[in-house]
C-alpha cells in the first residue's frame, strides 16, 4: 500500500472521531479522499501532529486520531515520551511509515534502514503497539482499536510515493473554526 491507500482505508473506518492529519501531502491526500469538518488539516508545524492531538485528547472525551508520518515523528521524537506519560485513553496514534519525507521529495528517513518506530514507542513507555504490513491487518486493527478505550500506537508500513492531488483549498482559520464546531457538536 501507498500512503493514499492507507488513508483511504482509514477514512472508511472512521466516523465522528476527531482527526489531526500531518501536514503537506498527507493532508492533501486525505482532503481529496473525503473532506469532513472533523478532519483538522495541518498546513504547517512539522512534527507537531502528536502534540496537537495530545492536547485535544486531554480536553475531550471524544476519540482523537493522530495521523502522523515517519518523517514528522522523527522531527519530534520526544512526543513519544510525553504521550506515553500522559497516557490519554482516547488517543489513537497512527503513523504511516513509508520510509521517506513524502512532502519534500521522498528523501529516505532512518526507518527505511535501522530505526523502528514501534521499538521507540515501546522504549518510551507505550504498551499497546501494532506494526502492520497488510490492508487486512490494518482494517482489523482499526476496527478494534478505534472503538476501544486506551492509548494505542499503530505503525503502518507503506511504500514511498505521493498521489497527485491539489492543495487543501481551505483557509487555515476556516479549518480551525469548522473543526472547533465539529468538536463541540461531538461532545
Amino acid at each position: 500500500m501507498h500512503r493514499y491507500d492507507v488513508l483511504s482505508l482509514i477514512d472508511t473506518v472512521l466516523s465522528d472521531q476527531l482527526v489531526i492529519c500531518n501536514l503537506g501531502i498527507p493532508s492533501q491526500e486525505l482532503y481529496a479522499i473525503g473532506d469532513k469538518p472533523n478532519y483538522f488539516y495541518m498546513l504547517g508545524s512539522m512534527g507537531m501532529v502528536s502534540s496537537i492531538a495530545l492536547g485535544l485528547a486531554l480536553n475531550t472525551e471524544k476519540t482523537v486520531i493522530a495521523l502522523d508520518g515517519d518523517g514528522s515523528l522523527l522531527m519530534n521524537p520526544g512526543s513519544l515520551v510525553t504521550v506515553a506519560h500522559q497516557n490519554p485513553p482516547n488517543l489513537k496514534w497512527i503513523v504511516i511509515d513509508n520510509g521517506s519525507h513524502g512532502s519534500t521529495g521522498n528523501q529516505p528517513t532512518y526507518t527505511r534502514s535501522k530505526t523502528s518506530l514501534a521499538e521507540m514507542a515501546r522504549a518510551a513507555g507505550i504498551t499497546d503497539i501494532h506494526e502492520l504490513h497488510t490492508k487486512d491487518a490494518l482494517e482489523a486493527t482499526l476496527r478494534e482499536k478505534i472503538k476501544s478505550r486506551g492509548l494505542c500506537f499503530i505503525v503502518v508500513k507503506a511504500k514511498p510515493g505521493n498521489r497527485s492531488v491539489k492543495p487543501v483549498p481551505l483557509d487555515p482559520v476556516a479549518i480551525r473554526n469548522r473543526f472547533m464546531e465539529a468538536e463541540k457538536a461531538a461532545n
